[in-house]
């Protein structure tokens, strides 16, 4: 097996603005499980990007650790990339779009990733407004290390254990638009026709873009007791060695329309419920995103679309009143400013 893409493409491929394809806004072959909800939402950054005629290199892709921070390896190739440790993507970001604002700052993240570890790094991405799209892929367990719940976990789910959730979960949507977001939305991977312009919008804001996306696991959604789950196999077959086997799984998809709900069943049983937001929903009323979700948290609903957006919003740049020019463009001249301007500088403190 090959992780390499071929070179050929068709030369009747449609192209952008700028004559690019598709094609070159993608990037590695994913290695992640056959259906995992994650490289939907690669897709979708991709889409995107192309039909925003957005020139790759000008985008600097930042990721933490989990499923999720691998994922930018699969789009994208041609932009500058950083893979942070644990939880830390919000600070380098914060520091890259500091020294250089030319760039379009695409951070991406998983739950275990933004809501237990870096939760602290999240919430001061938000109070700062940081420039920047932060795509959250929620499956709501930890799936590099055996899907434990994660802190985004819905009470009374169950592991693939067959252990049941007994924690409150944390919504990070509702918490992003409490602690001042100016852009909050959230989505389902299977679904592209709101994903796609969603992620479109996000990339269009100026500041902090918060983009929550249910992204269902293949592997550890089979929850304990099923016959067809990998414990039960173990317990009843006598094999010559112990070897795991992820199945192919279908991508689940979904298409409805805007203020209905749809019952969704995951691949291991669990079912959630997805509800689109109305069109006449307004996104301006932060008070009023804020009562929707809680209302439906109480129905066990998932609510979907743009929450709350904030058209004039200010961010980190306009605060600071900072350089347009990347630092490292920035020449003496601009650097040591000559004694006059030093005096004036000083003067205006006394």
């Amino acid at each position: 097996m090959t992780y390499l893409r071929p070179t050929f493409r068709h030369p009747d491929l449609p192209t952008n603005i700028l004559g690019y394809t598709r094609k070159d806004y993608e990037g590695a072959i994913s290695t992640l499980c056959a259906g995992c909800g994650h490289d939907s939402i690669s897709g979708a950054i991709v889409q995107a990007c192309w039909e925003l005629s957005i020139e790759p290199h000008k985008v600097a892709k930042l990721s933490g650790i989990g499923c999720s921070s691998k994922t930018p390896t699969y789009f994208l190739s041609n932009a500058h990339g950083f893979n942070t440790v644990h939880g830390r993507m919000p600070s380098v970001a914060t520091g890259a779009n500091m020294a250089n604002r030319s760039l379009t700052y695409l951070g991406v993240s998983g739950d275990g990733d933004s809501a237990s570890i870096g939760m602290g790094q999240f919430v001061h991405a938000i109070r700062r407004n940081l420039n920047v799209v932060y795509i959250l892929m929620n499956n709501g367990c930890y799936g590099l290390t055996k899907g434990q719940d994660s802190a985004t976990a819905d009470v009374g789910s169950k592991s693939k254990s067959g252990s049941e959730n007994k924690l409150a979960t944390i919504d990070l949507a509702s918490l992003a638009i409490e602690l001042g977001a100016t852009f909050v939305a959230r989505s389902f991977s299977g679904d592209k026709n709101q994903l796609v312009p969603l992620v479109k919008a996000a990339l269009a804001h100026g500041g902090f873009a918060f983009l929550d996306v249910v992204s269902p696991c293949v592997t550890f959604n089979n929850n304990f007791g099923s016959t067809k789950s990998y414990s039960y196999v173990r317990e009843h077959n006598h094999a010559a060695s112990n070897i795991d086997f992820v199945p192919p799984a279908e991508t689940i998809s979904v298409d409805y329309p805007e203020n209905t709900a749809r019952e969704l069943q995951l691949h291991g049983g669990n079912k959630i419920v997805l509800h689109k937001l109305p069109t006449e929903w307004d996104p301006l009323d932060r008070i009023s995103a804020l009562n929707r979700l809680h209302q439906a948290r109480r129905t066990g609903e998932i609510v979907t679309g743009l929450l709350f957006i904030e058209p004039d919003s200010q961010d980190l740049h306009a605060t600071l009143d900072t350089v347009h020019e990347p630092l490292n463009q920035l020449q003496e001249k601009d650097l040591c400013p000559g004694a006059k301007k030093l005096e004036g500088i000083n003067a205006s403190y006394r």
